[in-house]
């Protein structure tokens, strides 16, 4: 793999949802050695250290039941800026944070793509669509919202306008297993692709991906991925508020991020969801490491077998 430039963007947004943890996720990643892990892999790497939103109006209630929109909204204009100025430095990757913070980093490599004449794809690794609008969540958990909202749905009048939408068709969703009947009935209108677990368990997990690789490829695109730990299974992943059983294994987990390397596709990448206070010890964050070294090009034959203790 031709070296990269890694640029570590803390995003410890924890408004996203009720369930509170996710901030730590950033500094977590830190301790189970990421920036040790990309120097080893020979690519070069700076850390920003953690952002912070945009100002926001500090009244903490809700509006219409839905949870901390402001401070959504001022993480979403604070990361959509810090995405486009970095995509032209590097590599952003992106240490969530819940997967609210995707509206903003999402939005800012859109920008990015377009001042490139280049299409946008994304890859959703999530056990969600995260295809709720402010409008149709029951819940009223903002970390369900990013992906209508890149792809310019309405119902999203209070956050910032998009100066760049990714086009329904060019979203992939993979290792989809909890799916709202709303989200369901938007996206059978749209041309997203899906590949739930029932689709992996009866064709494998290289097939779609691959798929939808050559797609972007075709295109000539940049490929933002965004990892979700509940894509995982949660009895190799831990620490995660929204645990649904029956995710991914650590062998396709490690497939996935294997072939987006053997790609050479990828530009920019979210880890997000990891809440260490849900954590055994660390082994999720060291999980979510060891899956970046994947997709920056280690195989399973460079490392020393690492008991978990």
């Amino acid at each position: 793999m031709k070296p990269k430039h890694c640029i570590l963007i803390g995003a410890p947004q924890d408004s996203g949802k009720d369930i509170k943890g996710c901030l730590m996720g950033p500094d977590a990643l830190r301790t189970a050695g990421i920036t040790q892990m990309i120097r080893e892999m020979g690519h070069s790497v700076v850390d920003l250290g953690n952002m912070t939103p945009d100002i926001y109006d500090t009244d903490p209630t809700a509006r219409d039941g839905i949870h901390m929109l402001r401070e959504n909204i001022g993480w979403t204009r604070r990361l959509c800026e810090v995405a486009e100025q970095q995509m032209g430095q590097g590599f952003p990757i992106f240490m969530g944070g819940d997967h609210a913070l995707s509206a903003g980093s999402v939005s800012g490599v859109a920008r990015y793509a377009v001042s490139q004449n280049r299409p946008l794809f994304v890859l959703w690794l999530d056990a969600h669509s995260d295809f709720h609008t402010p409008k149709t969540s029951s819940s009223g958990n903002l970390h369900g919202t990013p992906v209508a909202y890149i792809t310019g749905q309405a119902g999203f009048e209070d956050y910032p306008p998009l100066r760049a939408v990714v086009p329904p068709e060019q979203v992939g969703m993979i290792g989809l297993r909890s799916v709202d009947p709303a989200e369901k009935q938007a996206l059978q209108a749209l041309s997203i692709s899906i590949a739930d677990m029932r689709l992996i368990d009866e064709f494998g997990i290289k097939t779609p991906l691959v798929r939808f690789l050559e797609r972007v490829g075709a295109a000539n695109g940049l490929l933002h991925v965004s990892l979700d730990v509940d894509f995982l299974d949660p009895s190799i992943a831990p620490a995660v508020g929204t645990t649904v059983p029956g995710g991914a294994t650590t062998r396709e987990a490690h497939l996935v991020m294997e072939l987006l390397s053997d790609s050479g596709l990828m530009t920019s990448i979210d880890l997000v969801e990891l809440n260490p206070f849900l954590d055994e010890r660390g082994r999720t964050a060291q999980l979510m490491v060891d899956l970046l070294a994947s997709g920056l090009g280690r195989r399973v034959f460079d490392r020393n077998t690492r008991p978990f203790m």
